[in-house]
């Protein structure tokens, strides 16, 4: 059985590279028409234009930060402008750095919440009037927000708090027939193995390798896979439930 999004309209944050990118082209080429944002001009940005110029549908990839309150309603107004109406709303777009808690800087606590958690609240919420009747709402997650991950107190948390939103909206939202879950990644491996050292890629292949039951990294396409289907009608009586896709970690 494959996931058909035909006709349907989704937004998915963030999607010019990595784990964005694979389910921005995952839900074109399974029909959808796609809106989706970046923060920086660049190969990818454009790369990314390219292939959904050549995949069928009504594709749009504009420019937000969605860290910034005003970035996300005006990607909501051009989103409305261009499709009227919603059927899915992603919120994959997130921001990630490694320091002590005790050096954590407010300013940076700020962004990484903010970008993670804050622009999740205000896309779903600019999205209400958008949402048709048995539309979805899929968050990007973490496996890391049930392990705890030092040196990453800022972002562990704010994916830990994204659990408690989708459950309170997934029972908020409900009677209107929107189903909100959270599939949460563990290690995937991104276009950005592509560009760190040989030996360092090695490393973390082999590390997770012997962390994982399945004893490998995902890859996007994989991680794909559950959100179309959190999308699409198969998961119609799915809501408020967090989907590991971690391997087994």
């Amino acid at each position: 059985m494959e996931i058909a999004l035909q006709g349907k309209r989704v937004l998915v944050t963030g999607g010019s590279r990595g784990i964005g990118r694979g389910i921005v082209l995952a839900a074109a080429r399974a029909g959808a028409n796609v809106v989706t944002c970046y923060r920086q001009e660049g190969e990818a940005v454009e790369s990314l234009k390219a292939a959904l110029k050549e995949t069928s549908g009504d594709h749009h990839v504009l420019r937000a930060d969605v860290g910034e309150i005003a970035h996300v309603d005006q990607l909501l107004a051009e989103t409305k402008e261009r499709f009227g109406s919603l059927d899915g709303v992603v919120n994959n777009a997130g921001v990630i750095s490694h320091i002590p808690f005790a050096e954590l800087p407010a300013d940076e606590w700020s962004r990484v919440v903010d970008t993670n958690l804050t622009a999740a609240y205000r896309v779903i919420q600019q999205s209400l009037p958008l949402l048709n009747q048995g539309s979805s709402i899929v968050n990007i997650g973490s496996r890391g927000a049930a392990a705890g991950i030092p040196l990453r107190a800022h972002y562990t948390a704010a994916k830990a708090a994204m659990i408690g939103l989708t459950r309170s909206l997934a029972k908020e939202l409900g009677p209107r027939g929107i189903r909100v879950n959270v599939v949460a990644p563990g290690v995937i491996e991104t276009e950005a193995f592509d560009t760190m050292p040989a030996e360092r890629a090695a490393g973390l292949r082999a590390t997770y390798a012997q962390k994982t039951a399945l004893a490998r990294l995902g890859t996007v396409d994989e991680l794909a896979g559950p959100v179309l289907f959190l999308i699409s009608d198969l998961s119609r009586y799915v809501t408020g439930e967090t989907v590991n896709v971690d391997g087994g970690i």
